[in-house]
């Protein structure tokens, strides 16, 4: 499956620090998957059952800020995110596609300019072809030259997925 944009996992350098202290500054506290099912953000896929994981507070906005030298401020959320315990290889394929495309789920597509504002944002439910829906939805948060990323969450519980950045 071929994707317009590249679905950004958490970088292996935040991990590294999130599975020490998390950025709400919990230590890890891993467990092992039951019934699988927890989309992970290391590897953008979901668990499956017998792994090694731990939900960790994440601030996506945070971390993107201190590399660029934005100033998000109040922008500047931190959320639960599920992750791998351990190092991982990251996504498979390289990252193709986009993760936890699930048809029927809603989605915030978020967007940020290049201060980490908000610069709008819009509901998406996920039509049958996933990739082209999101692509759309890309197509349509670029569209506006200020915007300099998009976060992806989820409705139900405001759980970050994924970040694209301009192309």
């Amino acid at each position: 499956m071929t994707t317009t944009y590249t679905a950004r996992p958490i970088d292996p350098v935040t991990l590294e620090g999130l599975r020490r202290t998390d950025d709400a500054g919990r230590p890890l506290a891993p467990y092992t998957e039951g019934e699988g099912g927890s989309p992970l953000r290391c590897c953008l896929r979901l668990s499956t059952p017998g792994e090694r994981v731990a939900l960790v507070s994440y601030a996506p906005l945070r971390r993107w800020a201190a590399a660029t030298g934005a100033a998000p401020g109040a922008y500047d959320e931190q959320g639960p995110v599920f992750v791998h315990a351990e190092a991982c290889a990251g996504p498979a394929g390289g990252g193709a596609g986009y993760p936890f495309a699930r048809p029927g789920a809603l989605r915030v597509v978020r967007r940020y300019d290049a201060g980490g504002r908000i610069a709008g944002g819009r509901l998406l439910e996920i039509p049958e072809d996933a990739t082209d829906g999101f692509d759309r939805a890309f197509a349509e948060a670029f569209a506006d030259p200020a915007v300099a990323l998009v976060h992806i969450r989820a409705v139900e519980y405001g759980c970050f997925h994924f970040e694209v950045r301009r192309p």
